[in-house]
């Protein structure tokens, strides 16, 4: 389903591309910049089995991204002067920011040459458990426990699962239902069934976040590059929405204090973990707000347009399925995610309106039965 999908979107950025279509777009329609997201920078081709490879782009797709950027006309600035321009109602160069989440030690290895050479501002937001050696990515524990296993049992609601996990469909298959399950569940249970999984599986866990995660020393010096920007990315890398306000607002709040005692200068911006609808929304982004933050990002799929709050900017995202620069030239245009927003409004119009059909008949049936009151 997924690679259909990917193929679907592919087609279409690519008829956007190769159409010219995209240049005709007005540059009001194109927002004032963009936001981009990655997370990985690895050189490795990907795997058969490599569920997490949309998290990961090539150094060289990285350097093309930027190129791209900069050929249509958009200037690369740190997050800062983002937020300067977002706030100021005169004409402006368009602009980029390229953002990676978590804190990935190929962060600094693989990506920052890039932006050292390209002279390009960039920022990473940190989990800030994860410097510790305690993060909990569950996702790659997940992948890693499903690439060792041969077969997995497991309770997904208390449903008692089996899956065989023999080839890289089947375990492809097992992950991606496995996944999207846990995602629709407390944090909690998510994290605790998939470390289930792992022992089972005879995966052992125990030092996967210091092995790709930077730790404050790492990240101090790489912070010392004025090119370089550390944002929060709550403590430990939970969907917000999910917690109490309580909890929400110290997810965040200790996130930008731990951040600003180990490097020394204040933390302006943050990155809501995971990032959609279900993740984060109108309350956290006015809890990010309260908390004097600049800017605070989602993974919503945007430009970025006037309607969007600052502690609720969408970003796009530079996916490994999408290593082309014109699926970037395409996706700066805005037209894309334009076009999947209407239609997404259109869908929930017309399924309102035929719950409205469908009440309004029960209510008509139910008076014009035998013996029913009239009114």
């Amino acid at each position: 389903m997924r690679s259909t999908a990917t193929a679907l979107m592919q087609f279409g950025l690519s008829a956007l591309h190769y159409s010219g279509l995209g240049a005709l777009v007005p540059s009001r329609a194109r927002g004032k910049g963009v936001i981009f997201t990655l997370h990985n920078v690895r050189p490795e081709p990907p795997q058969a089995f490599e569920p997490n490879r949309i998290l990961k782009i090539a150094p060289a797709f990285l350097e093309t991204a930027i190129e791209t950027v900069r050929r249509a006309g958009h200037e690369i600035v740190s997050l800062d002067e983002a937020a300067r321009r977002l706030k100021s109602a005169a004409p402006a160069q368009p602009f980029a920011c390229f953002t990676l989440d978590d804190g990935y030690r190929d962060n600094r290895d693989h990506a920052y040459p890039v932006f050292k050479k390209h002279g390009a501002p960039f920022a990473i937001y940190v989990p800030t458990d994860y410097p510790d050696g305690n993060g909990d990515l569950w996702w790659l524990v997940l992948e890693n426990a499903i690439r060792k296993a041969s077969r997995i049992r497991v309770d997904l609601g208390g449903v008692e699962r089996a899956f065989d996990c023999a080839t890289p469909e089947e375990k492809n298959r097992a992950f991606h239902e496995i996944y999207w399950f846990l995602r629709g569940r407390p944090e909690n249970e998510l994290r605790a069934t998939v470390h289930e999984i792992a022992e089972r599986a005879g995966y052992d866990t125990s030092t996967l976040c210091r092995d790709l995660i930077m730790g404050w020393d790492e990240l101090r010096e790489l912070a010392a590059d004025p090119l370089v920007t550390i944002g929060a990315h709550t403590r430990r890398h939970f969907a917000v929405a999910r917690l109490s306000e309580e909890d929400a607002r110290a997810e965040i709040a200790e996130s930008v204090a731990r951040i600003e005692h180990e490097l020394g200068r204040p933390c302006r911006h943050f990155s809501f973990p995971y990032g959609d609808a279900g993740s984060a929304g109108e309350r956290d982004f006015a809890l990010a707000r309260s908390l004097g933050l600049e800017t605070a990002v989602t993974t919503h799929k945007d430009v970025l347009r006037a309607k969007y709050p600052m502690t609720g900017l969408p970003r796009v995202s530079l996916n490994g399925d999408f290593q082309e620069a014109r699926y970037v030239s395409a996706m700066m245009t805005g037209v894309p995610f334009a076009v999947f927003d209407t239609a997404k409004a259109a869908l929930a119009r017309l399924k309102g309106l035929r719950a409205m059909a469908q009440a309004e008949g029960t209510v008509t049936g139910a008076a014009t039965r035998p013996g029913s009151a009239s009114i």
